[in-house]
């Protein structure tokens, strides 16, 4: 999927969409991945370790408001979250900084159960604002429970 620094969904393929969640289904202001996670009741159930996938997004974003201080949707965002969700305030006070373009997330698929994947963020040299995040099997179980619900 493309993203960009505030982590609103721009563009996915239909694996991705198969995978978490079919994005044509919200409306574009709700298709951000922050908000997802924290706030979506199917999204916030899916990463087996939910508290550091939220962590980690918590200071990514805060890398992009620092990058972005002008940028008012983020900071509406950031505010949203803040007086919305408890955790999201909790650990935005604490002020980590973090840009990490790979890792491991373990999410728990409603329909195939868990599924282990690496992902891959790419940051386009002409437009460091987008970010292209790439998810692949982990292993030869997440491969056959990724084809498995893609088949259909």
């Amino acid at each position: 999927m493309l993203m960009n620094h505030r982590y609103d969904i721009l563009a996915w393929n239909a694996e991705m969409a198969t995978l978490l969640l079919d994005f044509d289904t919200l409306p574009p202001s709700r298709r951000n991945a922050m908000w997802l996670c924290l706030i979506h009741p199917e999204i916030r159930e899916l990463y087996v370790d939910r508290a550091r996938v939220v962590r980690e997004g918590i200071a990514h974003l805060r890398a992009a408001w620092a990058a972005h201080p002008e940028d008012r949707a983020l900071t509406d965002l950031i505010a949203e979250l803040t007086t919305r969700d408890e955790e999201f305030a909790r650990l935005w006070a604490e002020r980590d900084i973090t840009v990490n373009g790979r890792g491991r997330k373990v999410l728990r698929h409603p329909h195939v159960g868990e599924i282990a994947v690496e992902f891959e963020v790419l940051i386009p040299l002409q437009d460091p604002d987008q970010q292209l995040v790439v998810y692949r099997a982990a292993d030869e179980e997440s491969q056959s429970a990724l084809d498995r619900l893609c088949a259909g």
